[in-house]
């Protein structure tokens, strides 16, 4: 018979003992993903700052892996957040509350005007995904999908069916009913640089891997975790096109690429001149807070009317005050713009760190959403996933928080927090170039 105790020992903030207990108590599905060689314990944030146990400072270009979009502890999410803890910690979805119905109005607002925008709130961004690709499904009466190699739309059962990454592809089995295309990378895709050889490969697609009746496209304006890898002008308008004449519906993913990140628009499918059908939202709409939403046209989502679908915390009165004041401060603090100035700022001096160390073989990205691709020979391309490990872990000790992602992982991935201030580009380009130097001298 097991023994049962209170937990009575306050939290420890023993670097020694915090690993320990995580090793512990943490099942292997959840202790997997650990990108540093000695794990980083993260004890505070303040804005754009993080500091580890020990005290010591890092920027985070992460936004803990996006999650962070106005800034860590910002003041008017941390007052939002604590009004509504005090008078109201959850509310199921079975009664109704007046600020997840208020969010979802001022979500719908930011949509494309002419169309009539509805909103389901989930509890995550992969859940969204599942939702959303249910409801293509059943809004079509179709079920074939498809999505983009290099793709990543989650982890869960039904998610990572979409998914065209394999780190996130495991041994069992997926959806059924689903293909991929290849993305337009401009760097290494597998038809070059260019447009209209992806659209080309995209018919191909539809016309030999499906029965031609399609249920929807599943696509990032910018892959996140498969590199940043933007989409090139007029492949997503050429896109949409085709799937449409195929009975499908367009899915927009931008859980990472959403919220302003790329200095645009609040949407990135915005500068592509395309209105999707259905759109995916989380990570930083609640600034931290678990929550997602998945976007619809009221067509398209009534085709669920009267199918039972319930997410547990997926309208929380708390993540959803969040959220609504995420929208406001972006707004206010002009966040956008500021992702696109200070972004171009970063994107020169990443590209002056190219000019320095042969090793960079792409910089590429817009707005908040930056990489540096290593490479071991610019001319065969081949990806340098030791390298980039090594100039990795030398940017933590030199004071950054980044990602290593792509299915090589030979990217470093940098998304910050909308509020990455002009004043701290010159830190991180400098602190680049100690790694790249620490690299070349090693």
């Amino acid at each position: 018979m097991n023994e049962t105790q209170a937990t009575t020992v306050p939290v420890t903030w023993s670097t020694e003992e915090i690993i320990a207990k995580r090793n512990r108590y943490y099942a292997a599905s959840q202790r997997a993903f650990v990108p540093y060689e000695k794990p980083l314990i993260i004890r505070r944030g303040q804005g754009q700052y993080v500091w580890d146990e020990l005290g010591n400072r890092l920027i985070d270009l992460l936004g803990m892996n996006l999650c962070i979009s106005v800034g860590h502890a910002h003041p008017r999410i941390v007052a939002a957040v604590k009004a509504q803890v005090e008078e109201l910690t959850h509310c199921t979805t079975m009664f109704y509350h007046p600020v997840p119905a208020h969010f979802a109005e001022e979500l719908a607002r930011t949509m494309p005007a002419g169309h009539d925008w509805v909103v389901h709130f989930t509890n995550s961004g992969a859940e969204a995904i599942d939702l959303a690709l249910m409801m293509a499904r059943i809004a079509t009466g179709n079920q074939d999908l498809i999505a983009l190699r290099n793709s990543y739309h989650g982890a869960t059962y039904g998610a990572q069916g979409v998914t065209g990454v394999m780190n996130f592809r495991h041994n069992t089995g997926q959806l059924s009913n689903i293909t991929f295309t290849a993305e337009p990378n401009q760097y290494r895709g597998a038809f070059g640089s260019g447009t209209q050889p992806y659209l080309d490969d995209l018919d191909r697609v539809i016309r030999h891997t499906t029965s031609g009746q399609l249920a929807g496209l599943l696509i990032e304006p910018v892959q996140g975790y498969g590199g940043i890898v933007p989409m090139p002008e007029g492949y997503m308008k050429g896109a949409f096109e085709r799937v449409r004449a195929h009975g499908g519906l367009c899915i927009v993913d931008e859980v990472q690429s959403g919220f302003g990140k790329t200095g645009d628009a609040m949407w990135c499918f915005d500068a592509h001149d395309v209105v999707p059908d259905i759109v995916v939202l989380a990570k930083g709409i609640g600034n931290g807070l678990p929550l997602g939403a998945v976007v619809a046209k009221r067509d398209v989502a009534k085709a669920m009317d009267g199918k039972f679908l319930f997410h547990t915390y997926g309208a929380n009165p708390v993540a959803c005050a969040a959220g609504r004041e995420v929208l406001r401060v972006i707004e206010d603090e002009k966040l956008i713009e500021n992702a696109r100035d200070v972004g171009a700022r970063l994107h020169e001096g990443l590209m002056d760190l190219k000019a320095r160390f042969s090793i960079i073989g792409d910089v590429r990205g817009r707005g908040f959403m930056q990489a540096v691709e290593l490479v071991r020979d610019r001319g065969t391309k081949e990806p340098a996933p030791e390298e980039t490990a090594y100039v990795f872990e030398r940017t933590r000790v030199h004071g950054l928080v980044l990602s290593k992602s792509g299915n090589d992982k030979n990217i470093l991935r940098m998304v910050p927090p909308l509020c990455l201030a002009m004043e701290d580009v010159e830190p991180v380009i400098d602190a680049f170039a100690q790694s790249f130097a620490d690299l070349a001298a090693r």
